[in-house]
């Protein structure tokens, strides 16, 4: 074969060789930029203060509900028996204000009586002096009564508007300490920290004796219920990936063993800039020949999970997807 045949070869098995990696990638998708992963749960605690028990230990699986802390709850019961001794103060004062409320009516009763009898009186005299039967003495006599009256019926009043609103204070003080013993039980309550979630106790590094501190994650734990592959496929792959095809996934940690999963979802917007807020995943750019090709998250779920149900995050994966 001559030298003009040998380039005719070369470039013709180039060319094929290129043909068919551009058929084999049309219908198989294949990436080993894949991981495992689920949700890391970041325990808070919603009250400060020391940490006098803790029942998990590191790497331990933990069941939704299961206590993992308890914070020193001696200062928030303290603070629900003084908000329990408030609301008694309060009641033991509101029954005080109820019987005042009740005399100060009773005198109300008693002045009005004096004051209607006075005006009588008063308007009976004024007949009489009209007519030539009284002295003006004693007219004014029963005019002052009857002035003194109407300021001792004011009086009255006042005092019933009075002790009104000296009840209606101590009311209001009563449903404030009513609303702080519900807030003071509910951080008691708080004191025993429990398990958001089926899971994996993940790097424990608080110990009795710790201060915990209002909405500090001091403990995580990996979700048992949102393991998860993540596949980066380039951009190339996206026109045949649609949720529900299947998937067959080889994981690191379990190897030799071939997984069947499906797509749940694929990422839409991507962060070209590593900078950029992480509301959007950013994927890193892998040199393929000379080319860059950007690469989207697949979201890809295991139909069962491997032998021993273990998994293990940020472990590698390999997915390969054959479009149909």
């Amino acid at each position: 074969m001559g030298r003009r045949g040998r380039v005719l070869l070369v470039i013709g098995g180039i060319i094929a060789a290129f043909l068919a990696y551009e058929i084999a990638t049309y219908f198989v998708a294949y990436t080993d930029d894949a991981y495992v992963r689920t949700d890391l749960v970041a325990v808070a605690p919603e009250v400060t203060g020391p940490i006098i028990e803790l029942y998990v230990h590191d790497n331990e699986p933990v069941r939704r509900g299961d206590p993992l802390f308890t914070i020193d709850p001696v200062p928030f019961r303290l603070d629900v028996e003084q908000r329990q001794a408030e609301i008694s103060e309060a009641k033991a004062q509101i029954i005080a204000d109820e019987h005042a409320v009740t005399m100060a009516q009773d005198r109300l009763r008693a002045a009005n009586s004096a004051f209607v009898f006075a005006r009588a009186t008063q308007a009976r005299y004024a007949s009489l002096n009209s007519s030539g039967f009284m002295p003006r003495q004693s007219l004014d006599r029963v005019t002052n009564d009857l002035h003194g009256a109407n300021d001792s019926l004011a009086a009255a009043q006042a005092g019933v508007a009075q002790a009104g609103s000296v009840k209606a204070m101590h009311e209001a003080a009563l449903a404030l300490a009513e609303a702080e013993l519900g807030t003071a039980q509910w951080r008691l309550s708080r004191t025993q920290v429990i398990s958001p979630t089926d899971g994996r106790i993940n790097n424990l590094t608080v110990r009795i004796g710790d201060t915990a501190t209002v909405n500090i994650p001091i403990i995580g734990i990996l979700d048992a219920h949102a393991w998860r592959i993540i596949s980066n496929y380039k951009q190339y792959y996206l026109r045949v990936l649609k949720p529900g095809d299947r998937v067959w996934v080889w994981l690191d940690s379990d190897p030799w063993h071939v997984h069947r999963a499906h797509i749940g979802s694929l990422s839409q917007g991507i962060n070209r800039d590593p900078n950029a807020s992480m509301l959007l995943p950013y994927v890193a750019p892998t040199t393929d020949w000379i080319r860059l090709q950007r690469r989207f998250p697949v979201t890809i779920y295991l139909d069962e999970p491997p032998p021993g149900g273990e998994l293990f995050m940020g472990a590698d994966a390999r997915t390969v997807i054959f479009s149909h």
